[in-house]
């Protein structure tokens, strides 16, 4: 089994994945709030370069020069205008990628062979949209073999705790199920092993284990579970560490950032 370990900086903690050993990166927590990805960047590494984006809940992921390249278009006028995506992939080292959540999940992949990583925002919309797929596409595209990913899915709302309308699962589970069909999607995913969904006593509604869907969509690429971490913390039932937006209805989210190494 992978594991996580606290560290601490400054004494405030944040999550490491012993999967990403390879690579600086962490999962934080809300005691850094509301520091940015710019303030978090130095606890990675002093001069690596920043990337964030402006997150829209879609499967788009771009690299480090397709975000300037945007920013330049939008910054004419606005002083803090970020790139709309959801994922970013590096090309080059001393990229530090960053994104956002609050009960979403934050997804860093990182490739032993080539350096590279990758930091996905992966909420409901995006699960569905297969943002996660779609960052590996575009990391194949620059060389990666699936067999050199490492993937680790960060703290997220848990499946016991997160109810959905049958619609909302029925367009999560088409992610890994082709049908087109609402019952039908939803009674294969009740039947698959290990199922990422859960009965909920309010009728229409069930409970839904996002990331499991996402290390299904894993599977279904060919990447073997020993490939895959998650994160054993729910952002809902851990309040301690985590904001979760389903408790506190508040715009507050935590960090998590992964550092690009040698090509």
């Amino acid at each position: 089994m992978h594991t996580w370990h606290w560290r601490n900086w400054e004494g405030l903690p944040y999550l490491t994945c012993s999967l990403l050993e390879n690579w600086q990166h962490g999962f934080f927590t809300h005691q850094f709030w509301p520091r940015s990805p710019q303030d978090l960047t130095p606890v990675l590494h002093p001069e690596a370069s920043t990337y964030r984006l402006k997150q829209v809940h879609g499967n788009t992921v771009l690299t480090p020069q397709e975000v300037d390249s945007q920013v330049r278009e939008i910054a004419e006028d606005e002083e803090s205008a970020f790139a709309s995506a959801d994922g970013l992939i590096t090309e080059a080292p001393l990229q530090a990628v960053w994104v956002a959540s609050a009960d979403c999940t934050p997804v860093l992949i990182g490739d032993v062979r080539t350096g590279q990583v990758a930091a996905l925002h992966a909420g409901w919309r995006g699960t569905a949209a297969k943002i996660v797929p779609q960052a590996i596409a575009r990391l194949q595209a620059q060389g990666s073999k699936l067999e050199n990913l490492r993937v680790a899915l960060g703290p997220a709302i848990a499946g016991e705790v997160y109810q959905v309308s049958v619609e909302v699962a029925a367009e999560i589970g088409a992610s890994i199920i082709s049908h087109n069909d609402t019952q039908k999607i939803v009674q294969v995913l009740h039947e698959l092993p290990n199922s990422p969904l859960l009965a909920d006593p309010e009728p229409g509604k069930v409970r839904v284990d996002v990331r499991r869907v996402n290390t299904l969509q894993l599977e279904n690429l060919g990447i073997s579970a020993e490939q895959v971490a998650i994160a054993p913390y729910c952002t809902y039932q851990t309040p301690e560490h985590f904001f979760s937006y389903r408790r506190e209805q508040q715009k507050k989210v935590q960090w998590s950032g992964i550092m690009s190494g040698k090509i």
